[in-house]
């Protein structure tokens, strides 16, 4: 036992300077949306006096940020359907299928997810242009699904691949159609993996900047990250204001973690292999 500990002390050391260096300043950021000017400049981990909401409010209603957590909400909410329901069909495709021109067709799908947005951002935008969908809802949705489904094809191909032959070939035995060995028999297994690209997708999603400054510029339509570079140039001195608005920015991505973490952690441990 003594020597297991021995092994193990250095890890957990380890892991506790790490969680220490990533939560020291988080709680700055929260006590000081809880506080006055005058309290953060008192010290920016002491407790707040009054534990108020104003901060809050303030950045909710006069920073705009009910209608950049609308929009994100949109953005984000389109783009996890569509993007998961895609890649589990094409992953099943390249996984299971046997579909004509499988190895060149993969690498082609993988170019979205291989090539970064910032090579590929001026023709978009022209692209967009062309379409009359620039400064529209549909310009952060469309992009973003093209990009989630080339990973997404990446993580379920790598599950199917790896799924049970024996429960594929029984269900043909038993009459089941290519549809219904996806979802009847295959689906079933894939919670863990299906529900990793789940977070993945939605956190990529909701943080995504880039796409939403250059495409949209229609302040009615903007996410929660841009909003939330802009009112920080506009209350650059407000420091409880501007920590305020970074955790409503968060919140949605700690919630959506903590919520499926489990299933998360089952996924992400065992590649996405297993069910």
């Amino acid at each position: 036992m003594s020597l297991h500990w021995k092994t193990l002390l250095p890890r957990y050391l380890l892991l506790a300077l790490f969680m220490l260096v990533v939560l020291i300043p988080l709680s700055g950021v929260v006590l000081s949306a809880f506080k006055t000017d005058i309290e953060v400049i008192r010290g920016p981990f002491s407790l707040p006096e009054t534990w108020r909401l104003d901060n809050f409010i303030q950045a909710w209603q006069v920073g705009r940020f009910n209608i950049f957590f609308k929009n994100s909400a949109i953005v984000a909410v389109a783009v996890v359907i569509i993007s998961v329901f895609l890649s589990i069909l094409t992953g099943y495709a390249f996984g299971v299928l046997p579909l004509p021109g499988k190895k060149w067709l993969f690498p082609l799908i993988l170019i979205g997810y291989m090539v970064p947005l910032e090579a590929v951002i001026i023709p978009l935008y022209q692209f967009m242009d062309a379409l009359h969908l620039r400064d529209t809802i549909w310009a952060l949705i469309l992009p973003q699904i093209g990009l989630s489904v080339s990973f997404g094809t990446l993580w379920m191909t790598s599950f199917f691949e790896n799924a049970p032959q024996e429960l594929i070939d029984a269900s043909t035995i038993d009459g089941c159609n290519r549809w219904q060995t996806l979802w009847l028999v295959l689906y079933p297994l894939s919670g863990p993996a299906v529900t990793t690209l789940i977070v993945l997708i939605f956190m990529w999603t909701w943080n995504e900047f880039l796409l939403a400054l250059v495409l949209v510029q229609d302040e009615a339509l903007r996410t929660l990250p841009v909003g939330l570079a802009f009112f920080q140039g506009k209350y650059t001195a407000n420091i409880p204001l501007l920590a305020a608005g970074a955790l409503i920015v968060a919140l949605p991505t700690v919630l959506i973690y903590i919520f499926f973490q489990r299933s998360f952690l089952q996924g992400m441990l065992g590649g996405s292999v297993k069910g």
